[in-house]
C-alpha cells in the first residue's frame, strides 16, 4: 500500500564551488598550471593575463549581493551538483554582469595573487633536456648487427619486450606467439635465444639478461681487465649465489675454498656491478623527476620568511570579449530569442569562470595559512635542519590552530614541497607521532628513527647490531621502545636485519 508524508530533512550538501576548490587543493604546483590550462580550454569566459596587456575593467561582482564563499569542503557529505535553472521567458538582467557606469575591478583583483610569491621568480619555465629513451638507445645499436631484416624485426621485438631496468622477463614462447600473431613472422627458441645474445652485448653492460644471475654475469664475463678475483666472483654467481645473497660467508669460504681475503675482493668485484643496467642510462629524463617547490622558506637571522610559489597565484580574468558580448546585448533595442540563449550561455561561462578564479585565490589564501602555522609548530626544525628536533605534529594540530578541517589540511598536505635551507622537503615528512620518553616529555618518532639510523649508521659491519641491541642503546638514552617497534621503525627506514648488514 502507498502512502504518502511529509517529512523535514537538515542535509548539508557540497556545492560545484565546494568540489572544485577540494580539488584544487590536492594539486601540486607542478600540476596547477596544466589543470589552468584545462579549464581555459573548457571555458571561453576564463584567460590568462599576460604581463604586456594594459589594464583594463574587469566584470564587476553581482549587485544583488556578494558572491557566495567557498565553504570549506567537508567529507561526510555526498557531492550534489544541479546546473542553474533558466527561464528563458524572463527577459536577463545584465547589471549582474556588467554595469558601464563602474569602472571598479572584481573583488578578487583586489587582492594581490603575488602577496606571498617569491619575488626572484619570474615564472620561467623549467627546461628539459631532449635526448634518446634508453629503448631508442638499444635500437640504435641494432643498426650495427650483421642481421637480415627479418631478424632486424625480430630483433627490434626483442627490445621493445625489455623493461626499463634492462631485463627481459617474458618466457621466449610468449614471444614467439607475438611475432607469430602481430607481424606474421614465424621463428622458434633457438633464434630467439642467438639473436637475445646479441642483445646481451649491447651497451649498457648486462641489458637483456632475464635474472639477476644472468645480469652480474654479463657484466662480469665483460670485463676489461678480468682477474683472479674476477674469476671468484663468477664462481660465487654460478655456484653460490643463494648462499651470497644470504651473506653466508663462512659457507662460501669453506665450499669454494677461499680466504678471507679473497673472499673479500671477490664479493668487491659483485658489489660493484650494476644490478639494473637500464636504470643507469642517463637519457630519457621526465619532467616527473624535477621537483618543483610550493612553498620557499628562507631564514633571515631567526626569522623565517614563506613565500609562496608563484605558479600558485596564476593572473586569471574573465575574458574582454565576453564583456563586449553583454555590452553590445545591453545596448541593442530588440532582443531575438536566439541572443537570449547565446547571452544564457555567456552567463553561466562567466559565472563558472568567477567561481574558478575564487577557488584559485581560496587554494592560495588555505595553502598559506596552512604553511604559516607548520612554520610556527616547527620553528626549531626548520631553523636548525636537526631532525631529532622536529615536534610530533598530526593533522590534528594544524587544523585545530588554522581552524580548518582536517580534511582540508590533508589535501594541502598531500603531494606538497616546501624548499628549505636543508634542501626540499616533502610536507608530509614534517608530520609525525609521538612518543613519552623517560622524562615524561612527548617526542617525534622521526626523532627516534633518526637516532636509530645514526646507531646503525656507526655499528661495526663486521658485528653489525641485533635489533635487541638496538633497543637496548635506546633505553640508554630515555627512548622506553619495544623490540618489535625497532624493527618496525627499521623496517620504514629501509634498512635490512642486522644479517644482512653485514660486511667483510
Amino acid at each position: 500500500m502507498l502512502n504518502q508524508n511529509l517529512s523535514q530533512k537538515l542535509l548539508q550538501k557540497l556545492s560545484p564551488q565546494q568540489i572544485q576548490l577540494m580539488k584544487l587543493l590536492q594539486i601540486p604546483t607542478a600540476q596547477l598550471d596544466q589543470r589552468i590550462k584545462e579549464e581555459i580550454e573548457v571555458n571561453p569566459a576564463l584567460e590568462a593575463a599576460t604581463e604586456d596587456e594594459e589594464e583594463f575593467a574587469q566584470v564587476e561582482e553581482s549587485e544583488a549581493g556578494p558572491t557566495e564563499d567557498i565553504q570549506e569542503p567537508n567529507d561526510e557529505f555526498e557531492p550534489e551538483v544541479s546546473e542553474p535553472e533558466i527561464n528563458k521567458d524572463d527577459d536577463l538582467d545584465m547589471t549582474e554582469f556588467y554595469d558601464e557606469s563602474d569602472e571598479g575591478v572584481a573583488e578578487y583583483k583586489t587582492k594581490d595573487p603575488n602577496e606571498f610569491a617569491d619575488p626572484d621568480d619570474e615564472g620561467k619555465t623549467i627546461p628539459v633536456a631532449v635526448s634518446s629513451t634508453f629503448h631508442e638507445y638499444l635500437e640504435e645499436q641494432v643498426g650495427m648487427l650483421p642481421v637480415s631484416d627479418r631478424e632486424k624485426a625480430i630483433t627490434m621485438h626483442l627490445i621493445g619486450s625489455i623493461d626499463d631496468d634492462g631485463y627481459l622477463r617474458r618466457d621466449l614462447d610468449a614471444i614467439i606467439d607475438d611475432l607469430a600473431f602481430s607481424q606474421n613472422i614465424m621463428t622458434d627458441e633457438k633464434e630467439l635465444a642467438y639473436l637475445l645474445s646479441l642483445i646481451q652485448g649491447f651497451e649498457p653492460a648486462g641489458v637483456g639478461a632475464r635474472t639477476l644471475e644472468e645480469c652480474l654475469l654479463l657484466q662480469l664475463r665483460r670485463k676489461d681487465d678480468p682477474t683472479m678475483h674476477t674469476d671468484n666472483a663468477i664462481r660465487i654467481i654460478e655456484k653460490q649465489f643463494d648462499a651470497f645473497a644470504k651473506k653466508h660467508y663462512e659457507k662460501l669460504e669453506k665450499s669454494l675454498g677461499l680466504d678471507a681475503h679473497d673472499l673479500k675482493m671477490a664479493v668487491g668485484e659483485i658489489i660493484s656491478l650494476n644490478p639494473k643496467p637500464g636504470g643507469s642510462f642517463s637519457g630519457g629524463l621526465g619532467a616527473d623527476q624535477f621537483i618543483i617547490p610550493d612553498y620557499i622558506i628562507t631564514n633571515n637571522n631567526g626569522e623565517l620568511i614563506l613565500t609562496l610559489n608563484s605558479a600558485n597565484a596564476p593572473e586569471l580574468r574573465i575574458s574582454n570579449t565576453f564583456r563586449d558580448m553583454i555590452s553590445d546585448y545591453k545596448k541593442a533595442k530588440i532582443k531575438s530569442k536566439s541572443q537570449k540563449e547565446a547571452i544564457m550561455f555567456i552567463k553561466q561561462k562567466i559565472e563558472s569562470a568567477k567561481w574558478f578564479i575564487d577557488a584559485i585565490q581560496q587554494r592560495q589564501n588555505t595553502m598559506i595559512v596552512t604553511m604559516q602555522t607548520i612554520m610556527e609548530l616547527q620553528y626549531e626544525y626548520l631553523v636548525s635542519g636537526d631532525e631529532t628536533k622536529l615536534r610530533p605534529m598530526i593533522l590534528k594540530d594544524v587544523a585545530e590552530k588554522t581552524g580548518l578541517d582536517i580534511s582540508t589540511i590533508s589535501r594541502v598536505a598531500n603531494s606538497k614541497y616546501v624548499q628549505t635551507e636543508f634542501g626540499t622537503l616533502l610536507l608530509k615528512s614534517f608530520f609525525s607521532e609521538s612518543l613519552t620518553n623517560d622524562e615524561g616529555e612527548e617526542v617525534s618518532t622521526r626523532e627516534v628513527k633518526k637516532i636509530l639510523s645514526d646507531l646503525i649508521g656507526m655499528e661495526d659491519k663486521n658485528d653489525p647490531l641485533s635489533d635487541q641491541k638496538l633497543t637496548e642503546y635506546l633505553m640508554e638514552k630515555g627512548y622506553n621502545i619495544a623490540r618489535r617497534t625497532v624493527a618496525k621503525y627499521r623496517e620504514q627506514l629501509n634498512l635490512p636485519v642486522a644479517r644482512l648488514r653485514k660486511e667483510l
